[in-house]
């Protein structure tokens, strides 16, 4: 018999904000991990996401919505869309611990963050796990691309719905 498991999706304060950031950064090595130098994942890059998390959890701005999912109080995921310039909404990030792939949560937070209708998003090449998913809600590729000097080996893809 397995146990019972409750995720609960929530929208964060701005005392979740560590926990967030260090989330942000642990997501990241799991899903980037393979493409960006180990040399990517610093004590700066930590403080860089602690910086923007407390940032956009104390500047609340109405067209964004940003939602944590956490199991047994323990934080594993968080999602986070807003106003898209081309129209509808866009999904800014989405990510779920390893360990919670396929279990619901990263469904739940997208559900949460990303109302049905015209919305946007971008995802890496290498990440085939997330295209899936996004292409079983309903994405497809625009043909757009981009890459970040700031993330060398990652190269964007756009899809949209």
């Amino acid at each position: 018999m397995g146990r019972s498991v409750s995720v609960v999706v929530r929208e964060p304060q701005l005392t979740d904000a560590a926990a967030v950031a260090a989330l942000h950064v642990a997501a990241w090595r799991e899903t980037y991990g393979h493409l960006l130098p180990a040399s990517y994942f610093t004590d700066e890059v930590a403080e860089r996401r602690l910086r923007m998390w407390t940032q956009i959890l104390s500047d609340r701005r109405p067209a964004h919505v940003v939602r944590i999912a956490e199991e047994d109080d323990e934080l594993i995921g968080f999602a986070m869309s807003g106003e898209s310039d081309a129209g509808g909404r866009q999904l800014y990030m989405l990510y779920v611990l390893a360990a919670h792939h396929g279990t619901g949560p990263g469904q739940a937070l997208f559900e949460a963050v990303l109302a049905d209708g015209p919305a946007s998003l971008w995802v890496a090449r290498e990440n085939p796990r997330a295209i899936a998913f996004y292409r079983r809600n309903g994405f497809a590729f625009d043909g757009a691309e981009q890459s970040d000097p700031g993330t060398p080996g990652i190269v964007e893809a756009r899809m949209v719905r």
